[in-house]
């Protein structure tokens, strides 16, 4: 049973990993990054999400290990607080108060009680350095309010400061200006490129800096593509840079190796350039990441190298430059033209991400499971080509077929659209390619679906176009003497007049289409397509459409322009009832009669959730994200919920996921994010107090429940062992200290012997003492074959985790009865 206060909005991923550079753990096992309000840990070996440490209020914006303990983790955030973590086991230490907006974090070990953030001082662009110290408490909350000033007019973004030398100096750019601050001296030294203005052409404005970890060197990116080396800067007259040049566009970031040996650079051509030396010649490659590099971040070990992706991707690399891990979030591309869907096979979430490609994102582990390219053509970055755009797409008949509209259009009159129709295959467990149609229509393509009726024969499908016309598109044999194939033809063209037809769906029982024509809703039926009859309200164009499901189905819904929310009964042929209601998204629950409809208001966004039955709504939430939510969906559960209140049990068989404008993925949920995006045997190993090794099934904690029927009937033919952690010399062997035990052999024999029955065991006094030893080895193959099938038995009707029962043959309980002689009493004396 769920409590009903439990419920609440929450951020179930898709969040930026990209928007800070990653950080690696001391050991390289684990990378951290940014995630929202949260702060991820994944493992670089597994690339599976091991923590997520929640606490911050808003935006996360700088994370840093503890150069004084690496298993600890700052982190700064907009909310003005810097929290410090155990990120082993996820847990919050403390939380140092500011007060200021921080924008970035920098740690160095020489300041043990002092971490460097960047703030904003009076106007919004001017940002400055400071130092703050984290005074020493045993409060889990501190004021940390004693802020020394270090640089100003520098950047927000860490990727203008840097720190070298073993913290020696800090240097920071900004426009055309390097700044480098000297902690012993106490002097700040100003460098200046010339600007555009004076010098024709030229785009020396600084992107980011590295510092060399040991020696007096800065390596600064620049707009140009150029990296300058800066030496002898602790002089103002005597400084020196020389230019390595290869990248064509913006140097996105720089970092120096451990020893500094190398240098690191990555820009917008999605190759990653090694400097070695800081030589010219000596350069080597890691091309065809994907997307523009972001960041770049060293371990701590020297072993790893990483890179941050504007995919929203992180690429874990080897020193040799080799890709060993992807870790792949949400793609958020500039607009969600395909809305969301769900896979019927995987119930992964599916939206267009990369340009092309529709993306399969796991949403019970927050990461992408794989890109379906669509387009099939190379992407070609630059930012005058027009690119073609994948606008539309819909699965069908349970998963088996994707459709998907694909469109380019440089001027108003040349319009390139393709409509492509994808089979499953199951052999290959992907979509493959079956039918091509070139300008499907004449103009935009404005709404497409499929009939995914039980009882459906063919294949059907549907598109709505600007053009005036819905078309129906049946799969159809294509089969010649060389092959079995199948397409899909064009079977109806359907108009209303010559009005644009902006949505189009199918009612459960796919015996009629509903068709909107601007203002007027026309109804279909789909063995003749024949017009049965129209509904039009004059309320606007109608942004949404839908049939009621189940006991409902005999209702259509229709959302307007103009804010009216419209219910029609389809038997009388009237208007049911109308709200006025600003609808945004409205998304039918496949698994219930709910609908869900989210308005949006200056205030923010609003949840309906209701029957067409009832215009009463079932569940409101006010005020569920403050900015427009765009699109939304129904996941069914694999496990349904148990909620008992009748405002909750929409969400007993399916959960609602919502799209917001900033592309942050939310949801109702019981669940918190760690308990939610954590795998699951992650979860069962930090319920146990010992590992899950062979050990652990002798010591380990039982199941307190078990089948008593099971039980009950196991009484009579098995002989139970009792509990290990009851078993004295168990005890004794293990809080004995391991320098004063005796041998192995004798420990050995000791605990074999803890384990022998009891005397009042059926089993041992049916045997007499006075066995033959002719009689026993006859016996012996015999008893070896009944001892293993019991074993089976056994193991199948009984889990891992009950208690382990075991009946003993005749062999074994005279083998065992020979060590009840041997004494053990000097164990009390330890």
């Amino acid at each position: 049973m769920v409590e009903q206060e439990s419920v609440r909005v929450v951020r179930c991923g898709g969040s930026e990993l990209n928007f800070r550079r990653a950080v690696f753990s001391a050991d390289s096992k684990y990378i951290f990054c940014v995630s929202g309000d949260f702060v991820k840990v994944y493992s670089t070996a597994t690339e599976e999400c091991v923590h997520i440490l929640q606490g911050h209020r808003n935006l996360v914006t700088g994370i840093q290990l503890n150069p004084n303990n690496h298993l600890q983790l700052y982190s700064c955030s907009f909310d003005g607080t810097i929290k410090l973590w155990d990120y082993v086991d996820g847990i919050l230490i403390k939380t140092f108060i500011v007060g200021h907006k921080l924008h970035a974090l920098f740690t160095v070990a020489r300041a043990e009680d002092s971490v460097f953030v960047t703030i904003n001082k009076e106007k919004p662009d001017i940002f400055q350095l400071v130092s703050v110290k984290l005074p020493k408490s045993s409060s889990q909350e501190i004021e940390s309010k004693e802020l020394s000033f270090v640089l100003d007019y520098i950047n927000q973004s860490p990727k203008y400061i840097a720190f070298g030398n073993e913290g020696e100096y800090v240097a920071a750019v900004r426009d055309f200006y390097l700044s480098v601050y000297f902690f012993k001296k106490k002097t700040t030294s100003r460098f200046t490129l010339s600007s555009s203005r004076n010098k024709k052409h030229a785009k020396n404005n600084f992107t980011c800096v590295a510092c060399h970890p040991k020696e007096d060197c800065i390596a600064t990116g620049h707009k140009d593509g150029k990296i300058r080396l800066w030496r002898n800067f602790d002089d103002d007259k005597k400084y020196t840079y020389t230019c390595l040049h290869w990248h064509h566009d913006v140097v996105m970031d720089l970092a120096f190796s451990v020893t500094g040996t190398s240098l690191l650079s990555g820009g917008r051509e999605s190759v990653l350039v090694e400097w070695r030396d800081a030589a010219e010649k000596n350069k080597e490659f890691l091309p065809r990441l994907g997307a523009t590099i972001e960041h770049i971040s060293v371990s701590p070990a020297g072993d790893l190298f990483c890179t941050s992706h504007s995919d929203n991707k992180i690429i874990i690399i080897h020193r040799n430059l080799e890709a060993s891990a992807v870790i792949q979030g949400l793609v958020k591309d500039s607009n969600i033209f395909t809305g969301l869907m769900i896979d019927p096979r995987t119930k992964a979430l599916v939206l267009n991400g990369k340009p092309g490609h529709l993306q399969f994102y796991s949403l019970q582990s927050d990461k992408q499971l794989y890109n379906l390219d669509i387009v099939q053509q190379e992407y070609i970055n630059d930012y005058g080509l027009i690119q073609i755009e994948l606008t539309k797409a819909a699965f069908g008949c349970y998963g088996n077929w994707l459709a998907t509209v694909e469109q380019r259009q440089e001027k108003e009159t040349e319009l390139e659209l393709q409509m492509k129709l994808w089979m499953y295959n199951k052999k290959t467990q992907g979509f493959v390619l079956n039918t091509k149609v070139n300008m499907p229509h004449e103009d935009h393509i404005t709404a497409l679906c499929f009939c995914n009726a039980e009882k459906s024969e063919n294949p059907t499908l549907v598109t709505a176009s600007k053009d005036g016309h819905f078309k129906v598109w049946i799969l159809t044999d294509d089969s010649d003497i060389y092959k079995k194939a199948v397409g899909w033809t064009c079977d109806f063209v359907g108009s209303y007049h010559k009005y644009q037809a902006t949505n189009c769906c199918f009612s459960e029982d796919g015996s009629l289409l509903a068709v909107s024509f601007e203002e007027i809703v026309t109804i279909w039926d789909s063995e003749t397509w024949e017009l049965k009859c129209t509904f039009c309200q004059r309320a606007g164009k109608i942004r949404h459409l839908c049939f009621g499901r189940l006991t409902c189905s005999k209702y259509l819904l229709g959302a307007t322009e103009n804010g009216i929310l419209c219910c029609w009964n389809l038997l009388s042929c009237a208007l049911e009832w109308s709200a006025k209601l600003n609808v945004r998204v409205m998304e039918p629950d496949l698994n219930s009669e709910n609908i869900a409809a989210i308005s949006h208001s200056s205030m923010g966004s609003d949840l309906f959730v209701f029957k067409p039955s009832e215009p009463r709504p079932l569940y409101i939430q006010k005020n569920i994200s403050r900015e427009e939510v765009q699109w939304g969906v129904f996941v069914p559960r694999d496990v349904p919920e148990s909620f008992t209140s009748e405002a909750y049990q929409w969400l007993n068989r399916s959960q609602f996921y919502f799209l917001t404008k900033s592309q942050s993925l939310l949801t109702l949920s019981t669940k918190s994010p760690e308990e939610k995006l954590t795998p699951t045997s992650k979860q069962l190993l930090a319920e146990e107090s010992l590992p899950t090794t062979p050990f652990y099934f002798i010591l380990g904690k039982h199941r307190q429940q078990q089948d008593e029927k099971l039980n009950a009937a196991l009484e009579n033919e098995l002989v139970q062992l009792p509990l290990t952690e009851n078993i004295p010399a168990i005890s004794e062997l293990l809080h004995t200290p391991a320098h004063v035990l005796p041998s192995a052999s004798f420990l050995c024999s000791m605990f074999v012997n803890s384990l022998l029955l009891s005397k009042e065991s059926k089993s041992a006094e049916e045997i007499p003492d006075d066995v033959d030893m002719e009689e026993e080895k006859e016996s012996d193959d015999s008893d070896e074959e009944n001892d293993f099938t019991e074993k089976v038995q056994d193991t199948d009707n009984t889990d891992l985790g009950e208690d382990i029962i075991h009946q003993l043959s005749k062999s074994e309980e005279k083998e065992l009865r020979k060590f009840r002689k041997v004494d053990y009493s000097w164990i009390t004396a330890l």
